[in-house]
């Protein structure tokens, strides 16, 4: 299947990589199915591309590559709404964001999906311990990302 997207253009995409969301995103309602598409081969990041906006795309990663510890406890209408009986069987994914020098992860709104139906939800966790902007790295600047690429 081809999507437009507004970072890539027109982009192929398996269909099984398509993810249905029935509640969208939070803040994004009416888009309710998004396309993964990896950002690199080797890059533990993707894009969650909205498939009705080429302009709507969240970056996202499995929050347990940095935070081995992360879990998280769904409650019951989520295991119902995505087919599971426990936390165990979904996929998670985090949005993440630039702020300043850092990449960091929504830890309190992650993406909960069936992998074998491809039904997602994003959750709102009200742990304390949680945050909404959990550093995962520090980012180059470009100056730097120059001499590294030099050096």
């Amino acid at each position: 299947m081809k999507i437009d997207t507004t970072r890539f253009g027109p982009v192929e995409v398996d269909p099984q990589r398509v993810i249905t969301m029935p509640k969208g995103m939070l803040g994004f309602p009416l888009h309710k199915q998004y396309a993964l598409i990896a950002a690199s081969e080797d890059s533990p990041f993707y894009w969650l591309q909205a498939l009705n906006e080429p302009s709507l795309a969240f970056v996202v990663c499995d929050p347990r590559l940095f935070v081995s510890e992360y879990q998280i406890v769904l409650k019951g209408d989520d295991q119902e709404l995505l087919g599971v009986i426990g936390e165990d069987e979904v996929t998670l994914l985090v949005v993440c964001n630039k702020v300043d020098d850092l990449l960091t992860a929504n830890l309190r709104g992650p993406i909960a999906v069936n992998p074998t139906t491809r039904e997602g939800k994003q959750l709102v966790l009200s742990e304390k311990r949680l945050s909404t902007r959990h550093p995962l790295l520090k980012l180059l600047s470009r100056e730097q990302e120059v001499v590294s690429k030099t050096a």
